[in-house]
């Protein structure tokens, strides 16, 4: 055999099976070691940029994503399976006999429109709130140090006026002769209160009050039955029979001073010994005023004519000076027995007349012309008042106006 047919001989024997099947592991060797060596260069790489603790922490939560991926699609099965496991009947129920259903032709069948009430609970609630019953009789107030007239009406909502109007015998419709103890009659309601006589006719004392017979007749508190009270004009309700008149009104009794005129001052004589006799002429206002203390704010009541105050009560110390707002002539200097106290009046001869009341001492006699700024009097606390204070009012034409309008801005 030559030398080429041993080539050719060892070329056979290197590609026989056994030899292919060496020369396939080792080329699969050398591809993953070329893939390792791969591998190797590029985590040297991210190793050398720093990335390699950001890629581990990535891979982490493509980790961590995948399952929970994987748990959200397998939920749903789960649950389902679940569910009807829990709410599947039993095998013996199968065997039980069916209830009979119950016939009563009083329970009617609940249409699929009607609102379902099932599974509605109830709230617990520890304290439970009971409305206010409504009341319809009257009670009694004590007055207590400290209360105005305005403060009893709002304790027990009502106005000022029914707190006057349901205590006429006590308050003389003054709301300054309130003081501490009195007993006070609290109607249910804004209104007045009227004690029967006999030969009052029920609608004469309705049309009085600006109500309808029905009102009185129909309130609970006075207990009275429509049908056994009659003849309207005689109805049969005992006299001293005392009825809430339910949003009843009335005038007030005037306890404020009328318009005193120059020439004819004793007019002013039914209040009281402070009046004066005729007066000659004398100063004459200028219509504007200045205020007749030197503090210019309340201490006490407002100007509220609703409730019979048509003045403003200024606050003042006993013994502070009053001034004339105005120049003009006094037609009354002294005490006045409607509950102004020592009081001074002086008509300014221009439509214009102004009132000072409580005062401690009078400057001024009846028929002096005084001018603005002169002093008068002096604050005081005398007649129905329950502290120093000057009870102060204007007048224009007769007809009383709030002060507040005319008097300098305070």
């Amino acid at each position: 055999m030559d030398t080429g047919q041993e080539n050719q001989t060892g070329m056979r024997d290197h590609l026989s099976p056994s030899n292919q099947s060496l020369s396939a592991d080792q080329s699969e060797r050398s591809t993953n070691t070329a893939k390792a060596s791969r591998i190797e260069i590029l985590w040297h790489d991210l190793t050398e940029f720093g990335l390699a603790d950001t890629t581990i922490r990535w891979f982490s939560h493509l980790i961590v994503l995948a399952f929970i991926g994987l748990a959200i699609w397998a939920l749903p099965g789960l649950t389902t399976s679940l569910f009807f496991k829990v709410n599947s009947p039993p095998a013996y129920a199968a065997n039980l006999p069916t209830p009979t259903p119950l016939q009563n032709s009083s329970i009617q069948e609940q249409s699929s429109d009607t609102p379902q009430t099932a599974n509605i609970t109830r709230l617990v609630q520890l304290h439970t709130s009971l409305p206010s019953r409504p009341r319809f009789d009257v009670i009694k107030y004590t007055v207590q140090p400290g209360d105005t007239l305005f403060g009893i009406a709002e304790k027990f909502g009502l106005k000022p006026e029914t707190i006057l109007w349901g205590n006429q015998f006590v308050l003389g419709d003054d709301p300054h002769s309130l003081r501490p103890g009195q007993e006070l009659n609290i109607l249910p309601t804004d209104g007045t209160y009227y004690k029967s006589s006999a030969g009052d006719g029920l609608n004469k004392v309705a049309e009085f009050f600006s109500v309808k017979p029905e009102d009185i007749i129909n309130w609970p508190g006075n207990h009275l039955d429509l049908t056994a009270i009659g003849d309207y004009a005689h109805p049969n309700i005992e006299p001293g029979t005392w009825l809430i008149v339910p949003g009843g009104k009335r005038a007030f009794v005037t306890w404020s001073a009328p318009e005193i005129p120059r020439d004819n001052p004793q007019v002013a004589s039914v209040l009281g010994p402070g009046s004066c006799k005729e007066v000659a002429n004398g100063a004459i206002g200028v219509g504007l005023f200045i205020w007749p203390t030197s503090r210019h704010f309340l201490s006490g009541f407002d100007y509220i004519p609703s409730a019979n105050h048509f003045g403003i009560d200024i606050d003042g110390d006993t013994g502070n000076a009053v001034y004339a707002v105005d120049n003009g002539v006094i037609v009354y200097a002294g005490w006045n027995n409607w509950g102004y106290g020592n009081m001074v009046v002086i008509n300014h001869g221009n439509g214009w007349q102004t009132l000072y009341a409580h005062l401690s001492a009078i400057n001024v006699t009846c028929g002096q012309s005084v001018y603005q700024g002169n002093t008068i009097g002096a604050v005081g606390s005398t007649g129905n008042s329950s502290g120093s204070h000057l009870h102060f009012e204007m007048m224009y034409n007769g007809t009383k106006v709030n002060p507040w309008d005319y008097l300098p801005p305070p």
